[in-house]
């Protein structure tokens, strides 16, 4: 029983993944048509609203309790760019762009965990002995930033926030069986990364800085990263942060 915030990209993806090896789903997405589509194509059950909401966790997590029993697995995709908001270089962010960057990435993510870590701390152990396990999503710029193009400093910011409460949850709840990991992508092959790309000095940078997969990196391989990380064969694992680049960082 897994929940996926996100129908399109990254989040559609890991939706058909998920379901092709024989997950029962629950897609959660603000993008009411793309969501049920996709759960159409999957199987999948799917939660529509605005997860910016601050009761928005609750009610996903509720959906996914009265449908399946339980909540084994949560990939938290959703996110945002707070750039037409206002995010740039610190300098020239505004309150509006600094706040929306944060709510889009860090805080939906917060409430999305809060929620699921309250009902996996109840629920029984699977047979593998696992309560749960959550995969977060940050971002290569978190460690790698990049000023010519990237320069998004509150988007940053709050990535970062991710990756500080994915470690920061791994330790509180390894002892009752919950794990949580993150994924840090580079530029990937999403709606919004495709239009990035569309522009030929961009497709040229992205070519070199993301050698191996030169330009964008398909969302599939973002996605079957995130699975092993909450499937079984990542039973082991929790705390870590995956960074799925391209070789962005070495370039």
């Amino acid at each position: 029983m897994v929940i996926i915030t996100g129908s399109t990209g990254i989040g559609a993806a890991a939706a058909r993944v998920a379901a092709a090896g024989g997950a029962r789903l629950l897609v959660a997405t603000s993008d009411e048509m793309s969501g049920w589509e996709l759960a159409a194509e999957t199987g999948a059950e799917c939660w529509t609203g605005d997860l910016r909401l601050p009761n928005a966790g609750d009610s996903v997590v509720a959906q996914c309790v009265a449908r399946f029993g339980r909540v084994d697995g949560v990939f938290n995709v959703a996110g945002m760019s707070g750039r037409r908001f206002g995010d740039g270089p610190v300098h020239e962010v505004d309150d509006a762009g600094w706040e929306a960057a944060i709510e889009g990435n860090l805080t939906i993510t917060f409430r999305m965990c809060r929620a699921a870590i309250g009902r996996m701390m109840v629920q029984a152990p699977g047979e593998d002995g696992s309560r749960g396990a959550i995969v977060n999503v940050s971002s290569v710029l978190v460690e790698s930033p990049e000023s010519q193009h990237f320069a998004t400093h509150a988007y940053a910011a709050a990535k970062g926030g991710v990756e500080a409460l994915t470690r920061s949850m791994a330790a509180q709840y390894a002892p009752l069986g919950i794990r949580v990991n993150c994924v840090a992508p580079g530029l990937a092959g999403t709606p919004a990364g495709e239009r990035t790309q569309a522009d030929p000095a961009m497709a040229e940078f992205l070519r070199k800085k993301q050698s191996l997969t030169g330009g964008v990196i398909a969302v599939e391989d973002i996605a079957r990263a995130a699975m092993f990380l909450m499937g079984r064969s990542g039973r082991a694992i929790t705390g870590e942060v995956l960074t799925i680049d391209g070789g962005w960082r070495f370039s």
